[in-house]
């Protein structure tokens, strides 16, 4: 939590500091005033005021954003010689480059963050897949265990992260089929058809229903954690144990062993394990749990968090690296792809054809920064940049309270030549704040949800 709370106050204040940036150094690029540049909101902690500028700058209590106010006469009275740096005497189009540059610079951030990383590189798990599940459109597509996707229609996949995408790309486009090159057994290449006529567009179900997951090398599971109150706890297993079998049956992978847990809901299953170098077996009784997606069926549960020895995956591992001057076009494509899969993304969920649960607040946020934190520089940089980019999608959004509801403004103002009465700001205004507003309560629902499980 101390790692997690720490890593998201740094992501925070990085975030919010390169995006009012924008609008700070635009606005004194083109002669607008700054009162102003705050990281955080509420009560002033530090800062000081320049003396050249007379701008003061600060962070505050609240470090769940931050601004930078600038000279308005609608906000405040200003001396007579001031009044030709006040934002609200500029040409509506400097005032849109001002606004528009706190997205902006988040872009630029986000390539940069990408540059960096393809430079150092950047791990991921190699795009081989385990066995399909029955009956699943993997199955049907004839695509085996130990397949390696090397192309999604013809364009090279490096990482399951990449297939992933390209996959959930196909589907938020309504595309019918994807082309999968496969390499199989080292050596043989051939293509296979995957129908996704019929696929939900909701990367939560997506590959459940396509029936892919990649492959798990023979590994013992570990058991992690046990969970308190638990089958586990109430049969004796410790963290550190080596599980062997359940039920007379061998498990050389988590996935094997929750395969076999499932299987069993409210049996009485033999578990043989080591531990110290000792081999043990103790009778568990499984609980039971209602099926996810909705079964009709319930589930056995263990109550374990299972990991396994770290050298064991090292064959799934793949670095992807290129030269400083190869990473600036990938970095630019992949911000690109990712800002348009965002937008997409946010576009079905208005439709109904994506669920609002995949929408996440400070605490998944802090939960992720964490985690990238703990794995090391480079995971943390790619989930500066992620988070970057969804910042600047997030505030082009239409909503007046945010940035591209400001250019709406001053779109229209150019427009029709006046600005727009105050009577329409105001309510404009409120039903902009009702949807901000109704948009956080969901983000904090969705956060807390996932916390319970």
């Amino acid at each position: 939590m101390i790692i997690a709370v720490a890593a998201f106050l740094v992501a925070i204040g990085i975030l919010v500091a390169v995006h009012e940036w924008g609008h700070y150094i635009v606005a004194r690029l083109l002669g607008v005033g700054v009162v102003r540049y705050s990281i955080g909101f509420g009560k002033r902690l530090a800062g000081f005021t320049s003396k050249r500028t007379g701008t003061e700058y600060q962070i505050a209590a609240l470090p769940l954003g931050g601004y930078v106010k600038l000279l308005d006469e609608n906000d405040a009275p200003v001396a007579d010689k001031d009044k030709p740096r006040a934002m609200n005497r500029a040409h509506p189009l400097r005032r849109i480059a001002i606004v528009a540059a706190g997205p902006g610079i988040n872009f630029l951030f986000a390539i940069a963050a990408y540059w960096l990383v393809l430079i150092i590189g950047v791990g991921g798990i190699q795009p081989i897949v385990g066995a399909p599940s029955p009956n699943s459109l993997a199955a049907e597509a004839n695509i085996q265990a130990h397949d390696r996707v090397v192309a999604v229609d013809g364009q090279s996949v490096d990482s399951w992260r990449g297939l992933k995408l390209k996959l959930i790309d196909h589907a938020l486009d309504n595309d019918n089929s994807a082309v999968l090159t496969l390499q199989r057994e080292g050596q043989t290449r051939h293509s296979t058809t995957l129908n996704l006529a019929h696929v939900p567009d909701d990367p939560e179900q997506l590959f459940d229903k396509l029936g892919l997951a990649p492959y798990q090398p023979p590994a013992t599971p570990i058991v992690d954690h046990v969970v308190d109150d638990s089958p586990a706890a109430a049969g004796g297993l410790q963290s550190g144990d080596r599980i062997k079998a359940l039920a007379g049956q061998a498990v050389d992978s988590p996935k094997a062993l929750v395969q076999a847990i499932r299987a069993r809901p409210g049996q009485t299953v033999a578990v043989k394990f080591e531990r110290s170098n000792r081999t043990l077996t103790r009778d568990i009784k499984l609980g039971r749990q209602t099926a996810e997606q909705g079964g009709s069926s319930d589930v056995g549960h263990l109550g374990v968090a299972i990991g396994v020895d770290a050298s064991a995956l090292e064959t799934m591992q793949t670095t992807r690296r290129m030269s400083p001057i190869a990473a600036v076009p990938a970095a630019v494509d992949k911000t690109w792809r990712l800002s348009a899969l965002t937008v997409r993304m946010f576009g079905h969920m208005f439709t109904g054809q994506v669920s609002w649960d995949n929408i996440g607040g400070p605490i998944q946020i802090a939960d992720y920064a964490g985690k990238t934190a703990s794995v090391g520089f480079v995971a943390f940089v790619d989930f500066l940049a992620l988070i970057s980019l969804s910042l600047a999608v997030i505030n082009l959004l239409p909503i007046p309270v945010l940035d591209g509801g400001h250019i709406l403004y001053y779109l229209a103002e150019w427009i029709i030549g006046r600005p727009l009465g105050e009577a329409t700001q105001a309510l404009v205004q409120r039903v902009g704040v009702g949807a901000l507003m109704a948009l956080m309560v969901l983000a904090f629902y969705n956060d807390i949800t996932r916390l319970l499980g």
